[in-house]
């Protein structure tokens, strides 16, 4: 079977490529998820994400959550589908896997190397999809 193949391609894709997309975030002063997810939201709800940017974050997302009905082989875990979803339920689903609230490997290796802006312009683009 080539799930596991891909999985593995697509996470070593997503991993090469967040340090050419991850904002420096060395001067962030954030520090609790609370606190995470309170700023993250307001940036989105005051139209700070930027869509386009987000197009570009999501990028290594559409490997798995861009296909019909994908199950991913850790643990046979089904991928939801993210384009089109609210803004709040996107941004607290990043955080939340940004703080360890939230368990699965793979998303919570993705979303550690996100800033408070990277997830404010991800949940912009996807919240616009249909």
């Amino acid at each position: 079977m080539m799930r596991p193949l891909t999985i593995a391609a697509c996470f070593a894709l997503g991993l090469a490529a967040l340090p050419a997309l991850a904002q420096d975030t060395a001067g962030s002063t954030t520090s609790t998820p609370e606190a995470v997810t309170t700023t993250a939201t307001a940036a989105v709800t005051s139209g700070e994400g930027n869509a386009e940017r987000g197009r570009a974050l999501t990028y290594t997302c559409q490997g798995c959550h861009g296909v019909e009905g994908y199950k991913n082989a850790y643990p046979n875990y089904s991928v939801p589908k993210i384009g089109g979803q609210s803004l709040p339920y996107l941004v607290n689903a990043l955080n939340d896997y940004r703080s360890g609230a939230r368990k699965h490997p793979t998303m919570q290796a993705q979303a550690q190397g996100f800033s408070e802006q990277d997830v404010a312009d991800i949940a912009a683009f996807l919240s616009n999809l249909k």
